[in-house]
């Protein structure tokens, strides 16, 4: 659980700056697109959480987690599942099939970082629903 803790956002953070350069050396339409939803809602979400600032289970809770943090707060909404299924929208409207595999990695992410005690599963929740959201809104056609 630890490692794939470490590996399923490193993948996706290390192919999101992939799919950039594939667009922008392709001088795809999408590039601006799939370079602006992400990043806009990253700022947004980060602006909010911060301001907002839950406490994480292992705070309220004094548990011991499995996923190691010294971090204090900050836990609502998970930023980690957030950014992992915006970037597998992202993915999904380049490439649907790649998008949908992604996407499964962010729910696994968002199961990890709960039984981790990193998150409470409204923190994971709404990280996802709202990098969803943010995918609808950013890639959906006009």
């Amino acid at each position: 659980m630890l490692l794939l803790n470490r590996i399923l956002p490193l993948l996706l953070y290390a192919l999101y700056p992939i799919l950039l350069l594939c667009l922008f050396f392709q001088q795809d339409d999408r590039f601006l697109r799939v370079l602006l939803t992400p990043g806009i809602s990253f700022v947004l979400l980060s602006v909010f959480r911060d301001r907002f600032n839950a406490p994480r289970p292992y705070e309220a809770l004094d548990i011991d987690p499995l996923i190691h943090k010294n971090t204090k707060g900050h836990s609502f909404p998970s930023r980690h599942v957030f950014s992992v299924s915006v970037i597998a929208c992202a993915f999904w409207y380049v490439c649907p099939p790649a998008g949908i595999v992604l996407m499964l990695c962010a729910v696994l992410t968002a199961v990890i970082r709960v039984l981790g005690g990193v998150h409470f599963p409204r923190d994971v929740l709404a990280g996802l629903a709202i990098g969803i959201l943010s995918g609808i809104i950013g890639f959906v056609p006009l």
